[in-house]
């Protein structure tokens, strides 16, 4: 039976390509002369560090635009609360989303079922696996969920006949 797969994943390596480009872009701006602004990456954990909120503004917009440039959808990044730092510095976790988590795989295979498509669709772990008896309701499927209004990026892999 034909199946595919709906996964998440983001290339952490062009994450790091972007952000290389964004301190590239920061120590050349005026606007960041003499600031002390850094952003750093453990695992899947983005941390800006800026001096107030004007420069953590304009840190996010840099961080959107060269993740663009990269390809890597700007989608994929969950920005926590703001905390104060010493002074008036700010400090910011971005976490950069990987996987489906269980309750948007809750929410996909409910919408997909509501479609009325005759697909089945099972969790496995972190990602789905979709499969039907024709490769026209597959596409169908995947046409349904692009049509979702979904923050994460969903990539449809491992298409067999």
């Amino acid at each position: 039976m034909p199946s595919f797969d709906v996964v998440s994943k983001t290339d952490l390596a062009e994450v790091d390509n972007a952000l290389g480009n964004m301190v590239r872009e920061m120590e050349t701006r005026y606007d960041f002369k003499g600031a002390k602004c850094t952003i750093e990456r453990a695992e899947a954990v983005l941390t800006l560090h800026a001096d107030d909120d004007l420069k953590l503004r304009q840190m996010h917009e840099l961080l959107k635009g060269h993740l663009t440039r990269r390809k890597v959808d700007a989608g994929v990044l969950d920005f926590k609360t703001v905390e104060k730092a010493a002074g008036q510095s700010v400090r910011q976790e971005i976490v950069v989303k990987e996987g489906i988590d269980r309750d948007l795989a809750r929410k996909l295979v409910k919408d997909i079922k509501g479609s009325k498509l005759k697909v089945q669709v099972a969790i496995q772990g972190d990602e789905l696996r979709v499969t039907g008896k024709k490769r026209d309701d597959l596409q169908a499927a995947i046409q349904t969920l692009k049509g979702l209004d979904i923050d994460q990026p969903l990539q449809y892999v491992n298409f067999r006949d």
